[in-house]
């Protein structure tokens, strides 16, 4: 998983900053993304994919990887920023916001996916990174801890539509909610919110 970094710090580059982002598929709630940088000497045991790990090991991992990190960074676009955007440029905005963030310095980007944006920094796009690059893996736990949370958080004001345990992606429950109960402010108006045939072989 340090392939990759390995072989960018052994051309000099010293701030090797992993990009991911969560929740492109989901009805409501942002899109998040963050940023890691590691030190050379970087020994966290157990980092992969986000997806592969079961919430209590994310949570774990991602307060180490908090702890260890030589930097790391948290940064959003919210559903009106989706909607302005579309959902792919707010992704891509998203983790543009990262490697602006104070103290990001990063002379190196290492972006999951194959898509990206103009930058001054030089950058790989990397697909399935985040179960090639520990930078990248290590950026998918950060945010999908922080995006979940956040949306269980909204759960307790916004009851309906099961964000407890769906945190926002389709699901039964999800449409349930939107057709009795209409949509939120949290909710993005661009994506296909109201369709019958939405929901239909969806699970609860």
């Amino acid at each position: 998983m340090l392939k990759i970094e390995k072989r960018l710090w052994d051309q000099n580059y010293q701030r090797v900053m992993g990009l991911d982002e969560v929740g492109r598929g989901c009805l409501s709630g942002p899109v998040v993304a963050a940023g890691v940088i590691f030190r050379e000497d970087v020994n966290i045991r157990g980092i992969r994919d986000s997806k592969q790990l079961s919430a209590s090991k994310r949570e774990r991992l991602a307060h180490q990887i908090r702890e260890e990190a030589e930097f790391w960074t948290i940064r959003a676009c919210n559903p009106v920023e989706i909607d302005k955007m579309n959902i792919l440029h707010a992704s891509i905005r998203a983790m543009m916001k990262c490697t602006e963030s104070e103290g990001a310095n990063s002379d190196f980007l290492l972006v999951d996916g194959n898509r990206f944006t103009a930058s001054l920094t030089p950058f790989e796009c990397i697909v399935q990174g985040d179960n090639k690059s520990l930078s990248i893996a290590a950026a998918s736990i950060l945010a999908k801890v922080y995006r979940d949370q956040l949306m269980r958080g909204l759960h307790h004001t916004y009851p309906f539509y099961g964000w407890d345990t769906n945190v926002g992606y389709p699901t039964r429950k999800h449409y349930e909610g939107l057709k009795k109960y209409g949509y939120t402010v949290h909710h993005r108006k661009s994506f296909k919110l109201r369709t019958d045939k939405a929901f239909k072989g969806l699970d609860s």
